[in-house]
């Protein structure tokens, strides 16, 4: 457009003069060249500068030449006298008409600097904003629109470096334009296959765009991380008319702070611009990276034909300000059932929503195709559960689902799982691991019909039920003969266990169960019924009743070994027993067995008046139980008696003892305390096998006797015993007993031994009377045998 006068235009910003490449002097023919080059760059970006502004401004003249009904040169002569009143450049008041005439996203962008101070900085971003939108608009690729973005928007707030990527119908990533980046890093990242992680990936993916804060720490490649390792990075999705076409990738040299809701905005809007661009001018693809699907929905039409599945072709519907809301059908396959039963035609040409509105509930099946439209990447689900898609509809089912995205259509497949087909391939899994077999006979026509499961268990072909006990065990033809009595006679359903015996000399235990088909008046005319391998069952149970016939034989023997040990041992030492009659002294003995037989101890005590005048007086216990401690303890208590006549101390007496315990007894051990009574002297001897020390009593103090050395019964071949001796006065008592007096779970010996001391030096009472209260009040919880002999002296 000529005009008579020419509006001002911004002064470019002043650059650094060129250097002359190293080594070479400006004034050589080199450093010349250099700075040739260098001026015509200068001159390049001026004038392309000057006519990004310029048709900006002719923009605004055209807006004048509507609004008030002049000519070019008059709108000329307004547009500079209005913004000399104004007090700005003819380009900034070229830049607020745009606005006030578009009222679209970018003056969406420069509304939200809410106050008057904010002017100067919504005249910058409207000026910014509008010119980088000119240049995008008159450039013929991507790669001016990046430099355009770059130069006018992007570096008054501090970028350095921009990319442009295109998205591919595979999710692939391709380098459409850049500025700020070298040629080599640029060819290095010309594309991005799909899947691979970066950070224009997750612009692709977040629908929301990523602000980076910076790139330390985040693990995701990108192109010119080397260059600004810490910088700040910004992914933000370029899509329009709910279509994503891309990514804007926008990086800066340091660290990224919060950016506020305007800067935001303008970089949304630059994002949608970059969108427009990548619709109208779409990157050049390499061989081998064509979509093999032509974008075309009449061929995305041929191919739901040809398939198998039921599918739909769907086709983007957008309101009258572009932003998608919904897909219409365009097409569906011959394979396609209405899930409410509605014919095809109903169905064709209906939005996606209108024919399924529960679509967009729990299923998200309309936001799963909006995904893939949006990015252009596949969406595939294995057994996906479809909730009603319309209301009342009877569709709850299983199904896998694919969703791709074709040019400007999408292809959604459904497979829905068919129940009766699953049903009955659980059933045949159900048989086959239950080793179940049908089977259906025509009585009429003798027609017999038998499935794969009962081929494989009888081996052979089909056999009428009339002939089935020649092919049974001959010892089984009774109960055959009864099952198909009632079956065809009695007409009743009927069972029977039988072996069948089949051609290959193997024999099967088989139960059938089966039941007649009756016509209308009430004759079998069929058959139908099923045979189970129940061989393993068989000789589980067979197995199962000899181990419980053995297990009762050997519960038998127990008991009866238990019997005899303990007949053997209440025949040596009886629970009551006569008093001992020795002139000066008193002696008890009481004897508890175990509460349960079972647990027959080898416990054993002893008193008896020796030709010496002495009395011999003894408990001990052998370790072990039932009849083999019975046995070693009626040894060892009757070897101490033949060996106390020699006269021998209580310490020798143990010793000899000690040689029968491991030389003649099968190597037993046992514990024993034996001591030698002087009823004139009124002393005790006495000496210890291991065992707990006796408890002397007077008046009301009880106390232990001092520990003696010696060890158990039977543990070396020869060992020594020390013994001790006692004066009793009158009145005094002594207490032998075994462990199962005292003996408790879990307890210490010491806690035991205290409480035996406190009973045992309670309220004077008959020797008698003492030892019942001993025994009454013990807390020994091992169930094991007690003896206890007391003496009291006169």
């Amino acid at each position: 457009m000529n005009t008579t006068e020419q509006p001002r235009e911004p002064a470019a910003e002043p650059r650094p003069k060129p250097s002359a490449p190293a080594g070479a002097s400006p004034a050589s023919p080199v450093g010349r060249l250099a700075a040739t080059v260098e001026r015509l760059r200068r001159e390049v970006r001026t004038a392309r500068a000057e006519a990004e502004g310029r048709a900006l401004i002719e923009l605004a003249k055209g807006i004048l030449v509507e609004r008030l009904g002049c000519g070019p040169a008059q709108a000329a002569r307004q547009l500079t006298e209005l913004a000399g009143q104004a007090g700005v450049t003819p380009l900034e008041f070229a830049a607020e008409v745009v606005n006030q005439a578009a009222r679209d996203r970018v003056t969406e962008v420069t509304d939200a600097f809410p106050t008057a101070a904010a002017k100067t900085s919504e005249r910058d971003a409207a000026v910014r904003l509008r010119t980088a939108e000119s240049a995008a608009l008159a450039a013929n690729d991507t790669q001016a629109v990046a430099d355009s973005l770059l130069q006018h928007a992007l570096q008054p707030l501090g970028a350095v470096a921009v990319a442009i990527w295109a998205a591919g119908a595979d999710g692939s990533l391709t380098l459409a334009g850049s500025a700020g980046f070298s040629p080599a890093e640029a060819a290095r990242w010309r594309y991005v296959p799909p899947e691979v992680a970066t950070v224009a990936r997750r612009g692709l993916t977040e629908r929301t765009g990523q602000w980076f804060s910076s790139l330390a720490g985040t693990g995701l490649p990108t192109i010119g991380r080397h260059v600004h390792p810490d910088g700040g990075r910004v992914a933000v999705p370029a899509g329009t008319g709910g279509r994503i076409h891309g990514v804007l990738e926008i990086a800066w040299p340091q660290p990224l702070p919060p950016q506020p809701p305007q800067v935001v905005r303008q970089v949304e809007a630059l994002a949608e611009l970059c969108a427009h661009t990548l619709d109208t001018h779409p990157p050049h693809r390499a061989p081998g990276q064509e979509p093999r699907v032509p974008p075309d929905t009449a061929g995305l039409m041929d191919l739901a034909d040809g398939l198998h599945d039921p599918a739909l072709v769907l086709v983007p519907h957008l309101d009258g300000s572009g932003q998608l809301v919904d897909f219409r059908i365009q097409h569906v396959n011959s394979r396609f059932l209405d899930p409410a039963g509605r014919p095809r035609a109903m169905i064709n040409g209906a939005l996606l929503l209108e024919a399924y509105p529960m679509s967009a509930g729990r299923s998200e099946l309309f936001q799963r195709v909006e995904r893939v439209y949006a990015t252009g990447e596949p969406f595939r689900a294995h057994r996906m559960r479809l909730t009603a898609l319309v209301d009342q509809a009877p569709l709850s089912a299983v199904a896998d689902i694919s969703i791709s995205r074709h040019g400007d259509g999408v292809l959604l497949i459904w497979r829905i799982e068919d129940e009766t087909a699953r049903l009955a391939g659980l059933l045949q899994h159900t048989q086959r691991l239950g080793r179940i077999g049908g089977f259906e006979e025509n009585l009429l026509t003798g027609e017999i019909t038998w499935n794969d499961e009962l081929y494989h268990l009888c081996g052979r072909a089909p056999v009428p039920l009339e002939e089935l006990p020649a092919h049974a065990h001959p010892d089984d033809a009774v109960a055959i003969g009864r099952f198909l009595r009632t079956l065809l006679h009695h007409r009743r359903p009927a069972s029977a266990a039988f072996r069948l015996q089949r051609p290959d000399g193997v024999t099967r235990h088989i139960r059938v169960v089966a039941e007649p088909v009756l016509d209308t008046d009430g004759r079998p005319f069929a058959v139908r019924g099923a045979c189970q391998d129940i061989s393993a069952q068989h000789w589980t149970e067979v197995a199962l009743a000899a181990t419980r016939d053995r297990l009762a034989h050997t519960e038998q023997q127990a008991t009866e070994r238990s019997r005899l040990a303990l007949q053997l041992q209440r025949a040596i030492m009886p629970p009551a027993q006569a008093p001992l009659r020795v002139p000066g002294l008193e002696v008890a003995v009481r004897y508890r067995p175990a509460e349960t037989e079972h647990l027959v101890g080898g416990d054993w005590y002893d008193a008896v008046v020796l030709p010496s005048g002495l009395v011999l007086l003894s408990v001990g216990d052998v370790a072990g139980h039932g009849i083999e401690a019975a046995t070693s303890m009626v040894v060892l208590r009757n070897a101490l008696r033949g060996l106390a006549v020699t006269g021998a101390g209580p310490g020798r007496l143990l010793s000899w003892l000690n040689t029968v315990a491991h030389h003649l007894t099968g190597a037993v051990t046992a514990t024993a305390v034996c001591a030698l009574y002087d009823p004139r002297r009124r002393t005790l001897r006495w000496a210890r096998a291991g065992h707990l020390p006796p408890v002397t009593v007077r008046g009301r103090e009880a106390a232990t006797l001092p520990l003696i050395k010696g060890m158990l019964l039977g543990a070396a071949p020869e060992a020594g015993y020390e013994e001790a001796e006692v004066r009793f006065a009158p009145g005094d008592t002594l207490l032998m007993y075994t462990d199962g007096l005292i003996e408790r779970r879990g307890r210490p010996v010491e806690e035991s031994l205290t409480h035996l001391l406190a009973m045992a030096g309670s309220a004077p009472r008959t020797l008698d009377q003492q030892l019942d209260l001993l025994l009454t009040h013990s807390r020994s919880d091992t169930d094991d045998d007690t003896c206890v002999v007391g003496i009291r002296v006169g």
